[in-house]
């Protein structure tokens, strides 16, 4: 095979998970050379820290990828949900005559991540390249044109017309960029388990909006169940001082709750006590940011995994025909942050919002 160093790329993609692979295939169907650069040499690792809950806006770029037979066939579970508030339950139903509710799925990272990389890697014109992580950036006139890449082999430079930083919240390819981050403080935090024989009503999501403390129950794939609960920091004393304990009494107080004593838990509690969001311009000259490394939200909503979706979707929409070379690239990256503002501007402040002004509806589009 070609030394790495001697390879020819038009993007180089920081991050091989939901967003960095899903762009990947996207900007490679369209022409695009594209290294996949993924830090953890398993290719079967997977983010931990969330609820696997994918909002309907994903389920179009699912459809687009060619991902949704292979969803099915895991067993990942239609996300159709129904919600308790301060009057009572409500309930998911269509109009008599009208369309089938929208819906995407509810599928753990563990499937998924694997899965869409494993896609990725498959696509021609996509090099996936594990345990390989940027450690700078080459710039040139003020304007990104390459990065430099550490892995098994040494440190390398590629040249790129565009490097993409699909790296997470604390985005390191942001950080080299010099793109400045804003954040809101979270005024909840949040805990969940995985459970076995955990049976819900009809099989579906079954979410608590108590305002400002939320629970869900969700059902996954392989018969399995998150029961997640992202109380307010009013209770976080608490969960400091007997997470087991905390943890449990929460659940077993959820009205109509999940019977969770009588299930067996497979997982230890997981979670975090401080979640603020972060969110940057999405791009720079020479330089884009999908996913969290864009925006990271409050995990109360479950969008953080359709919006990696949607943001790749975006990218690539926007930038293909210029990273091949035929485009200015520069006009393609305005394009793409005009797109991402219209679709996600108005998000930033939920963290530091809802949970003193009660639900509101997230959307994206």
């Amino acid at each position: 095979m070609t030394a790495l160093e001697d390879r020819v790329y038009d993007v180089v993609i920081s991050g091989a998970s939901i967003a960095g692979s899903a762009a990947a295939i996207l900007l490679a169907r369209r022409g695009v050379r594209v290294a996949l650069l993924e830090r953890r040499s398993d290719p079967a690792a997977h983010k931990v820290l969330c609820t696997h809950y994918l909002q309907p806006c994903s389920y179009p770029v699912l459809e687009d990828l060619g991902l949704v037979p292979a969803l099915e066939a895991a067993g990942a579970v239609r996300n159709e949900a129904r919600w308790y508030t301060r009057w009572g339950w409500i309930e998911p139903k269509a109009a008599p005559s009208g369309p089938e509710l929208p819906y995407s799925y509810n599928v753990r990272r563990s499937t998924l991540d694997p899965l869409i990389r494993s896609h990725a890697a498959q696509t021609p014109g996509v090099d996936l390249l594990t345990g390989h992580t940027v450690t700078g950036l080459v710039q040139e006139a003020g304007r990104t044109v390459g990065a430099r890449v550490s892995g098994p082999d040494g440190e390398v430079e590629l040249r790129a017309r565009l490097v993409v930083g699909a790296d997470g919240k604390d985005s390191p390819v942001a950080r080299f960029a010099g793109i400045g981050t804003r954040t809101h403080e979270n005024e909840r935090f949040s805990y969940f388990a995985h459970f076995r024989n955990l049976p819900l009503r009809d099989g579906i999501t079954h979410s608590w909006f108590l305002e400002p403390d939320v629970a869900y129950a969700m059902p996954n794939d392989d018969g399995v169940t998150v029961v997640a609960v992202i109380p307010g920091k009013d209770r976080l004393p608490a969960f400091r001082e007997d997470l087991e304990g905390a943890y449990t009494e929460f659940v077993r107080a959820l009205p109509d709750g999940p019977d969770i004593d009588s299930a067996e838990r497979i997982t230890k509690i997981t979670g975090t006590v401080n979640y603020p969001l972060h969110s940057r311009r999405p791009g720079a000259p020479g330089v884009a940011l999908i996913g969290d490394a864009a925006i990271t939200s409050d995990p109360l909503w479950g969008v953080g995994c359709g919006w990696a979706l949607q943001s790749a979707q975006w990218l690539a929409e926007a930038a293909a025909t210029a990273a091949t070379g035929r485009g200015d690239m520069d006009q393609a990256l305005a394009a793409y942050v005009r797109r991402h503002r219209r679709g996600l501007g108005g998000t930033s402040t939920w963290p530091s919002t809802t949970p003193r002004a009660g639900p509101s509806t997230p959307s994206s589009g």
